[in-house]
């Protein structure tokens, strides 16, 4: 229960409650507080809620002359390790309390008694109720106070159960079984269900820590087990299925989960290599690409030859020598140099005029290849420069 300690009201209310009980112990008991034989010391379960029964009568009754005023009322709650702690207080015809606590009948009945709901764990201690009393003609005061001793039990929460060892025919295994959560501390019974029911007792069953031993197992031991956690005040149960193996079901269930391992690291071990091999690859590439030195561009003119610049013809050792001139008629005096040119100039003689047809190109051609043919082959056309009478290119 959260309850408020320390707080200025309920500081003053202990001195209070404290002086009340010091002056009534020296002056005339004027009321009396009661509580029910037996019922001085309640259990109650949690969730539930339960009253703390307590009335007061006064030694003498007050007559037409003499009324009495409201009393004053106060429950506090004593918890060990912690301060004291008021849970209602009654002054002055207010009412003042802490959530899921209030009082079952009006204080005019003289009636004080208690109820708490929703109870939870925490809710345990020792409530008590001090009762504060004044004539209203003399200053005498009467005062008494009884404590109620209540204890929150808790069923047991859902147990989990487990199995504990490989269950093959001539081998031993446990079953266990925990509650997280009981109060009193839950007590454990384990018992086979149907058909061949069996209720198990000490030394194989451990009653307080929930294990049940069994040994030298056959397949007739084979079902559903069923354990119970239970206090006072309830129960929960699991269960857990046992299939007791033959050496060769043992023998598969074994060879299958080391198979799985031997698998498992396999496929670790292909991963790892795939990803070092990648590396190494990757690392060779840009090696590679690091050492490669770059190709050399030629200095040609755009569809033209090399030519020196002493006026003489360079070789021509790319794909282009092998291009085909082209169909067009040579300058009169001139002549169209063969495909194996020297780099010496050639003088050319001169040739008389003449009146016929313009002589032909001489094919570039080897073997009397045409130049489509060679175009299909993958060859190159290239102009070769005429040379002029004087021995220089035109």
């Amino acid at each position: 229960m959260s309850l408020p300690a320390g707080t200025p009201e309920t500081g003053w209310l202990r001195v209070l409650f404290l002086g009340l009980s010091t002056l009534a112990s020296s002056s005339l008991a004027q009321l009396e507080l009661h509580v029910p034989t037996g019922l001085n010391k309640l259990e109650a379960i949690e969730g539930q809620e339960v009253v703390l029964p307590a009335w007061y009568t006064m030694t003498r009754e007050e007559s037409s002359s003499q009324p009495w005023e409201e009393p004053i009322v106060i429950w506090f709650l004593e918890q060990e390790g912690k301060e004291l702690a008021q849970v209602l207080s009654y002054i002055n015809g207010a009412l003042s309390n802490i959530p899921r606590v209030s009082l079952v009948h009006s204080v005019t009945t003289r009636n004080v008694s208690l109820r708490l709901e929703a109870l939870q764990e925490g809710d345990s201690g020792t409530y008590r109720c001090s009762i504060n009393v004044q004539d209203g003609k003399s200053p005498s005061m009467g005062h008494s106070s009884k404590s109620i001793e209540l204890k929150v039990l808790v069923p047991p929460a859902p147990p989990s159960c487990s199995l504990q060892g490989v269950p093959y025919v001539g081998t031993n295994v446990t079953l266990n079984c925990k509650s997280p959560r009981s109060k009193p501390t839950a007590q454990y019974q384990w018992e086979k269900l149907a058909p061949s029911s069996q209720v198990f007792f000490g030394p194989a069953l451990d009653a307080v820590r929930g294990s049940l031993k069994l040994t030298n197992l056959s397949t007739a031991m084979s079902g559903v087990y069923v354990c119970k956690a239970q206090n006072r005040v309830g129960f929960a149960q699991c269960n857990v299925t046992l299939e007791v193996m033959t050496g060769s079901k043992a023998a598969v269930v074994a060879g299958a989960i080391v198979g799985t391992l031997v698998g498992l690291v396999l496929l670790a071990g292909l991963v790892l290599l795939y990803q070092r091999r990648s590396k190494t690859l990757e690392e060779l590439a840009n090696d590679i690409k690091e050492d490669a030195i770059a190709p050399r561009t030629l200095p040609w003119t755009k569809g033209s030859d090399t030519i020196s610049k002493n006026g003489t013809l360079s070789s021509v050792t790319s794909a282009r020598a092998l291009r085909p001139p082209k169909a067009a008629p040579p300058r009169p005096g001139t002549f169209t140099p063969t495909p194996s040119v020297s780099s010496q100039a050639l003088s050319s003689p001169r040739l008389p005029r003449t009146d016929g047809p313009p002589p032909q190109a001489i094919s570039l051609s080897p073997g009397g290849v045409s130049s489509s043919a060679l175009s299909r082959m993958g060859a190159v056309p290239v102009m070769v420069p005429a040379q002029s009478q004087a021995g220089s290119l035109v």
